[in-house]
């Protein structure tokens, strides 16, 4: 992997879009490391003094950034570049906004159009790159789903309005342009785009949102049960052959929905959860042993084994259900596989022996032989 650009000054011509394209080219079917920073505008944002104030009134953000474009689009004869420093020192929103909205639509709509594909593709400072995908998601067409969706691989700053734009063209390739976009952000990036992928209920999303949504990071939490709900989980788990990505991705909603309280829905609050925690348990005894499904599996059972978890089971089945994952994590081979991943230094079953093994009593980490 090459290194990232240097921040540079103001000055030096190195578009957000062009350092967002550099990444990516380096790895086209995964995120950006770090969400591509540091941006090619680091120093001036990093820091600076005196930042950009939001306004005290929430009904006021984005009204000074609207003045602007307001008396850009007033005169004939300003061109885009013009605005390429303009909102540096402004308070520009990050997230949709009805003031810049606006001011978009007061204005000629190819002027708009033209402006907001010049600012996305050669802007170098970030506030203008915002502003220029604002107003692609308020008059942008389909010809403008590949700068948005490549600007939006910078997702700690851009997928907010990228993900709105990519929904506003949901029917001529918005839906596509999502799930690829899906499957390259993390952290607030990812959030943002399942959402909406939830919210927008495509059916060519829910195989997606069936196997990947969920990456493992702590934010999951915001989303799994959206995802569980949306996509019918209930439904694809509990089918009589599922296949092994749809299984261990159960297994990773299952053990997130565990641990969502203050963040999300969890398990308790979800109904079909006892009905699906039995397939993902019925399921997972059929495939090969590896190391995340035996950390799963031992999370559930921890799960399933709190006096206080309050979903509703028949008469004895939550225990039935218990015993088949510790019947599980008992097998030998799923023994051999946990301590493979110890002795090589796991960081997943490590955390796993010391937060879970006790209390469950793991022969693969209590037994003699497990060194």
């Amino acid at each position: 992997m090459s290194a990232a650009p240097e921040p540079g000054s103001l000055g030096i011509q190195l578009p957000l879009f062009d350092h967002a394209l550099r990444w990516h080219r380096e790895d086209p079917d995964s995120p950006l490391p770090r969400d591509g920073d540091p941006y090619p505008d680091d120093g001036q944002h990093r820091g600076r003094k005196p930042r950009p104030r939001e306004p005290k009134d929430p009904r006021r953000r984005g009204a000074a950034v609207a003045a602007v474009l307001d008396a850009h689009f007033a005169e004939p004869s300003t061109v885009p570049s013009d605005l390429a420093t303009a909102f540096h020192d402004l308070y520009v929103p990050i997230h949709p906004n009805e003031h810049i909205a606006a001011a978009a639509c007061r204005a000629d709509t190819e002027r708009v159009r033209t402006t907001g594909r010049w600012l996305v593709r050669h802007a170098t400072d970030r506030c203008a790159a915002t502003v220029g995908l604002a107003l692609l998601a308020t008059l942008g067409d389909d010809d403008d789903i590949t700068l948005i969706k490549t600007l939006g691989l910078l997702s700690h700053q851009f997928a907010p309005l990228a993900v709105h734009a990519l929904e506003r063209r949901w029917r001529g390739g918005g839906s596509d342009a999502l799930l690829w976009l899906a499957d390259r952000v993390t952290g607030w990036g990812r959030v943002y785009v399942v959402e909406s992928l939830c919210k927008m209920g495509s059916s060519r999303a829910r195989p997606w949102l069936l196997r990947r949504a969920c990456d493992g990071d702590c934010l999951n939490r915001y989303f799994a049960g959206e995802v569980a709900t949306a996509a019918h989980l209930h439904e694809a788990i509990t089918a009589e052959d599922p296949d092994s990505k749809l299984v261990d991705h159960t297994g990773l909603l299952l053990t997130i929905m565990a641990d969502s309280r203050g963040m999300g829905m969890t398990l308790d609050h979800y109904p079909p959860a006892p009905v699906v925690i039995e397939a993902h348990a019925e399921h997972t005894a059929r495939l090969e042993p590896t190391v995340g499904r035996f950390v799963t599996c031992a999370q559930l059972a921890g799960y399933l084994s709190q006096p206080t978890v309050q979903l509703s089971w028949p008469n004895g089945r939550r225990e039935q259900v218990l015993d088949n994952y510790l019947s599980l994590l008992d097998r030998e081979d799923w023994c051999a596989v946990a301590r493979a991943g110890l002795a090589a230094g796991d960081q997943r079953i490590t955390w796993l022996s010391e937060a879970l093994a006790s209390g469950l009593g793991l022969r693969a980490f209590t037994d003699d032989s497990a060194g």
